[in-house]
């Protein structure tokens, strides 16, 4: 499969397999998906111990490269499906991002809230080793005492959200 890679203002310019991306001079696009509860908890993911990227770092949920051919919206409800087994909820198209380290991306944002217990979620192996709901304001001091547990963009996604 193959990766979109956009100019600056996130317009097609052509496709590269993931394996040739410069992820430093290469800008690709992302969908990722903030989920929260009832009680404003955020619903995080610890990447799997075999991911190319950011292995067992605690990020978002869902997140995921948009492959050729697909739109934001599609790969979303995608990813959502494949990485935790989510289906049958709408979700709701909040925010475009650039993110710009420590790789270079685009990622349209989407937002859900529902209550439903960690452990009911189905998890895609080689995507994630565990879910777990998280206290927003302490998940934002352990960022600052300990980040190297977050993904690198995990900063900056809380204060472009404006979580």
């Amino acid at each position: 499969m193959k990766i979109q890679i956009v100019n600056a203002n996130d317009e097609l310019i052509g496709v590269k397999k993931r394996s040739e991306i410069d992820f430093q001079n290469d800008t690709y696009r992302v969908s990722a998906l903030w989920l929260t509860n009832s009680k404003g908890e955020a619903l995080l993911a610890k990447r799997a111990a075999i991911k190319r990227n950011d292995p067992n770092k605690w990020g978002p949920a869902v997140a995921g490269t948009i492959d050729e051919g697909e739109t934001y919206d599609e790969n979303i409800y995608k990813e959502a499906d494949e990485e935790i087994g989510l289906t049958g909820v709408e979700f709701t198209k909040i925010k475009k991002t650039r993110i710009t380290y420590p790789r270079n991306y685009f990622c349209q944002w989407y937002s859900v809230t529902l209550d439903r217990d960690p452990n009911s979620f189905k998890l895609q192996d080689d995507e994630a080793a565990e879910v777990a709901w998280a206290d927003v304001e302490q998940m934002k001091q352990e960022l600052q005492a300990t980040p190297e547990k977050y993904v690198p963009a995990m900063q900056q996604i809380i204060e472009e959200l404006a979580i």
